[in-house]
């Protein structure tokens, strides 16, 4: 059943998703080149690869006091099958967006989601830098003076019940995750993606709600309105035998970053990992190995929505030590049938050390929990 936040897909609609989640494996996949990222280039679409993201979540305070987490989240996707077709109409690319307002007082969520071919004016993924647009909602990318490469990322979601108004600015170089922004997915050399991370964003704007303003709080500590963005893109990213991952993007309180990932298996163990730590004040991220990075599940919750029970508080071991991901609200399952085709939990949590002190806030991403993710 679609998300109650949006109306029954339409056959167009199915038929665009059985394009992107199908038909994209219709070639075998190359393992991608090293090679230099270059910005504001690669902040933007790299429609010749099969699967692409924007990514930016973070979490605020509202002037009343209130922690808020948000989620913006646009999708590329090349199909395969349509590329050599001379119809204007042709689905060569899709595009798909989330958008996501956690309440953590008031213990509640609320989420959207968007689909649309390329074209016509209606959904574009800029080349030459990060400005996309999917109907209404738009995530544009501008050069920021308060460093070299700095960016100032606007985030437009006018939602069903709630919207995000937020502007997101660098504070911090670009992470390159992996080798040089080559960051390996599985075992294989195909198994791979180019990405990199921008943590420690600044946040301002507003969030809307029931059609009100919340203003975001400007008097409060840096580390209470921080953002995370990734950019991702692959020609392939999942094994065959991988079912899903588990990731956190964790901004640390002293100005450091933590990433930390794991491919699973259907039984539930390992097939890959990996992740990198940036202390404060650095360029530089320590890479981690494959067999440097362990989630072990503490405690669960399960869906009455759709029946899956997600680990939501967990123990991380990594090589910069071990930490314990707690979700700031246990409900926080995304249904995304309407547009990836995809049931998965993303939300914000609190990230401890091993005394128990909160040391970060972050997003916790957990898919295949559900059904067995597929990614083109």
């Amino acid at each position: 059943m679609p998300s109650p936040t949006q109306p029954p897909r339409s056959p167009a609609r199915r038929h665009w998703l059985l394009a992107a989640g199908l038909l994209a494996w219709g070639a075998p996949a190359l393992a991608l080149p090293p090679r230099t990222l270059a910005f504001p280039r690669d902040h933007g679409s790299h429609p010749d690869l099969r699967t692409e993201w924007w990514y930016i979540t973070g979490h605020a305070r509202t002037q009343d006091g209130r922690l808020w987490g948000f989620q913006i989240t646009f999708f590329r996707s090349r199909v395969a099958a349509t590329q050599d077709m001379r119809s204007a109409f042709a689905a060569r690319q899709l595009l798909f967006a989330h958008a996501a307002l956690t309440d953590v007082q008031g213990a509640r969520q609320w989420h959207d989601q968007r689909i649309a071919r390329a074209g016509f004016g209606i959904a574009q993924a800029s080349q030459d830098d990060a400005h996309i647009r999917l109907q209404d909602w738009s995530l544009e990318r501008a050069q920021a003076p308060e460093l070299p490469g700095a960016s100032r990322w606007a985030i437009r979601a006018p939602a069903d019940g709630f919207g995000l108004d937020l502007h997101c600015a660098s504070t911090q170089p670009v992470l390159l995750q992996g080798s040089a922004g080559l960051s390996r997915k599985g075992p294989q050399p195909d198994q791979a993606s180019y990405y990199y991370s921008q943590p420690q964003l600044a946040v301002s704007g507003s969030l809307m709600l029931a059609g009100q303003r919340l203003a975001l709080a400007a008097d409060v500590p840096a580390t209470d309105n921080r953002a995370w963005m990734d950019h991702e893109w692959s020609e392939a990213l999942l094994h065959p035998e991988a079912v899903g991952w588990d990731w956190i993007g964790m901004n640390l309180h002293d100005g450091g970053a933590l990433t930390a990932f794991r491919l699973r298996r259907a039984d539930g163990s390992a097939l890959w990992a990996g992740g990198s730590v940036r202390a404060a004040g650095q360029e530089q991220a320590r890479i981690f190995g494959a067999d440097e990075v362990r989630f072990e599940p503490l405690r669960r919750w399960s869906s009455s929505a759709s029946g899956a029970t997600y680990p939501v508080q967990w123990a991380v071991h990594t090589p910069a030590g071990r930490f314990t991901v707690q979700a700031l609200l246990d409900a926080q399952e995304l249904d995304s049938r309407a547009s990836t085709g995809a049931i998965y939990w993303e939300g914000l949590c609190a990230l401890m050390d091993a005394g128990g002190h909160e040391v970060g806030r972050g997003y916790l991403e957990m898919t295949g929990y559900a059904q067995r993710l597929r990614l083109g």
